[in-house]
């Protein structure tokens, strides 16, 4: 089934598949709208509003309509969980920046304040309700603690404590947003569960849990760590061992993978590592990137 929607703009139907694979900020104007239409389409293929739900949380086009539209699959216990599931989540980017950035300007808000506390609320009363289904109210937990309230805590801890590694898995992601739980962080590190494992050391880089640097160093020295864990160790490199940034991450610039490259470059400079860019625009096609460490 195709997944070009049936209203267009600028005479091109939009092809969500194709707007998987472009950045964000080169989606043709009209792309909010379009979004918004699938995502009220009850009658619309489930496929395209579940990529509609997933595209549609981005920065670039996340807008107070949007979220109501989102907030409104979030409650309909008629709508498939899974779609539930992703309308939560997409509302968590939009939580984070108003919590981060507040509504002072007008021309920064992707939400105002009004649907801000509408949300907050909402995701609150859903997650107390035990008859949510599981998979929602995961989702729901791993958006809403992106703007914390003071709920989230003992239900982290409860989600933690779970002997259903989907909830465990839940818990150490919301570790990423929440101080106070470094003990779990670190335990969570030597988890058999390779997810667990990914969500444990972002929270290590993003709360500079110095102490899980031995872990760090090793998934770093390891030829056998999956490429996504590989990243995260990277970028906590920056965090809880900036001093030893240059020599850690420094064999990592000559790396045959591009994403490895600039997550090392980008660490360094998170680190305070001074570097140039050498770059000739009319010989990018023969030349290699240089790159210099000062």
């Amino acid at each position: 089934m195709s997944r070009k929607a049936r209203d267009s703009y600028g005479g091109k139907a939009m092809d969500l598949n194709t707007l998987k694979e472009v950045p964000p900020w080169e989606w043709p104007e009209g792309a909010d709208k379009q979004f918004l239409k699938i995502l009220r389409d009850q009658k619309a293929p489930p496929s395209d509003r579940l990529v509609a739900a997933e595209l549609a949380g981005d920065y670039a086009v996340m807008n107070d309509e949007l979220a109501r539209a989102f907030l409104d699959i979030v409650v309909n216990g008629h709508e498939p969980d899974d779609l539930r599931g992703q309308a939560a989540i997409s509302l968590g980017p939009a939580l984070e920046h108003a919590d981060t950035d507040g509504f002072d300007d007008p021309e920064d808000l992707l939400i105002n304040e009004k649907t801000f506390v509408k949300i907050q609320e909402t995701l609150s009363r859903l997650y107390k309700d035990g008859d949510i289904p599981q998979e929602v109210r995961r989702r729901i937990l791993e958006a809403s603690v992106r703007a914390p309230q003071d709920w989230h805590e003992e239900a982290v801890r409860e989600a933690y404590s779970s002997k259903d590694e989907a909830w465990k898995l839940t818990a150490v992601f919301c570790m990423r947003f929440l101080p106070g739980f470094d003990a779990e962080i670190l335990e969570s590190l030597n988890s058999t569960n390779p997810n667990i494992e990914y969500q444990a050391v972002c929270a290590v880089g993003n709360w500079e849990v110095a102490s899980a640097w031995p872990h760090i160093s090793a998934l770093l020295s390891s030829e056998e760590t999956d490429k996504d864990l590989l990243l995260a160790a990277i970028e906590a490199v920056a965090t809880i061992r900036p001093e030893a940034a240059e020599e850690v991450l420094g064999e990592f610039i000559d790396s045959d993978d591009q994403d490895i490259v600039d997550a090392a470059y980008e660490a360094m400079a998170m680190a305070g590592v001074e570097w140039e860019e050498d770059y000739d625009e009319e010989d990018d096609e023969d030349e290699e990137d240089d790159r210099i460490i000062h």
